[in-house]
């Protein structure tokens, strides 16, 4: 009897669980502040990297060294970890955009009528030749965020086309077609790749996963690079990117 009533239960729990998966995600226009950071951290869409630089943790400003004790000393020390933490978003997908514009949203008050309308269409509106990518970060450190900054707005499209692309899973690269600087906008940089190759989609639902890479700076040091799953990029029943 144990056994059969352990069977049941274990049959209902999964069952709730299919149903639970199948449920539809709430309108974008009733998510909460935490709803929509949750979009735009991490989530199918979005993802963030984290760098942690240990190396001014036990700085002693008295200690002889080489040159980077010499810059350290000059440019002051945090004697703690720093961070910075970059979030990359496919921003051509319409999920991290209803994010973004209900984070704008929560932020006003009474919100007019026309702003609601144009942030409803530049929420909705399903991108056709484009796969926008965004990149943007947060640091503990002023002097560190400062110089992730310098990188991503000196960067160009000429010095960055073979240094930024998507990989699929079987190893084929699709190469930055345009790079855009941030803007006072706050979403970041966009790196912007085109839809198709050769007349055929580059990313289809049986691509596995696509990894974003770039370098930027005058000496490539900064690095980001994510991966994220093909089959979790689904929103209202198709692939979303």
């Amino acid at each position: 009897m144990f056994k059969k009533i352990t069977v049941a239960l274990l049959f209902v729990g999964a069952l709730a669980a299919g149903v639970a998966a199948q449920k539809p995600m709430k309108a974008w226009t009733e998510w909460s502040k935490k709803d929509a950071e949750k979009i735009l951290k991490s989530s199918p869409w979005a993802q963030t990297q984290v760098e942690t630089d240990t190396s001014e943790l036990f700085f002693q400003p008295t200690a002889r060294g080489g040159v980077n004790d010499q810059t350290r000393a000059a440019e002051g020390a945090t004697n703690t970890e720093v961070h910075v933490n970059y979030f990359v978003r496919f921003f051509s997908a319409r999920p991290i955009r209803m994010a973004l514009a209900r984070t704008m949203m929560l932020s006003m008050k009474d919100v007019p009528p026309d702003t609601v309308a144009g942030l409803k269409r530049f929420a909705e509106i399903q991108p056709t030749d484009s796969i926008i990518v965004t990149v943007w970060f947060d640091s503990t450190d002023q002097r560190s965020g400062g110089k992730v900054l310098q990188a991503l707005s000196n960067g160009e499209t000429s010095t960055l086309k073979n240094d930024a692309y998507l990989e699929r899973k079987d190893g084929k690269r699709l190469f930055l077609q345009e790079y855009v600087k941030p803007g006072k906008d706050g979403f970041g940089a966009r790196f912007i790749f085109p839809r198709k190759v050769e007349s055929d989609q580059f990313l289809k639902a049986d691509s596995g996963e696509v990894r974003f890479h770039a370098e930027l700076g005058t000496n490539k040091e900064f690095k980001v690079d994510r991966r994220f799953k093909i089959a979790d990029m689904m929103y209202e029943g198709a692939l979303e990117y």
